[in-house]
């Protein structure tokens, strides 16, 4: 699982570029703000998720589900917003429940620190 999650956080910082670089020279004032908002918290993430393929050798099966609330979380908050800025529709609860997921994610990440040898 360590190159995945690498492979995913690394895919997800290569979007955050992308994004970021869209949204400043391609978006409406009020579209870009949505997807900075979802940027603020996916290149964050993206970072986290190749810190969990380096610690998923030794962080087991907690680190493995810490980086899949990671990927998870990212696509359902920040996802939500990127449809929402490239639409104008809201999703309603979805961004909410993937940052609620991102959550869970940190605190699998905690745990299994906690729990390592």
């Amino acid at each position: 699982m360590q190159r995945l999650w690498i492979g995913v956080g690394g895919v997800s910082g290569l979007l955050s570029v992308g994004l970021a670089a869209l949204a400043a020279h391609a978006l409406a004032p009020s579209a870009r703000n949505l997807v900075q908002e979802g940027l603020a918290m996916q290149f964050p993430h993206a970072l986290a998720l190749l810190a969990v393929g380096l610690w998923a050798p030794r962080g087991g099966r907690l680190a493995d589900a810490a980086g899949a609330a990671f990927a998870l979380g990212t696509v359902l908050f920040c996802g939500e917003l990127y449809v929402h800025a490239a639409t104008g529709v809201s999703l309603g609860v979805v961004a909410p429940t993937g940052g609620t997921v991102l959550m869970i994610g940190w605190l699998l990440l905690a745990v299994s620190a906690l729990r390592a040898r």
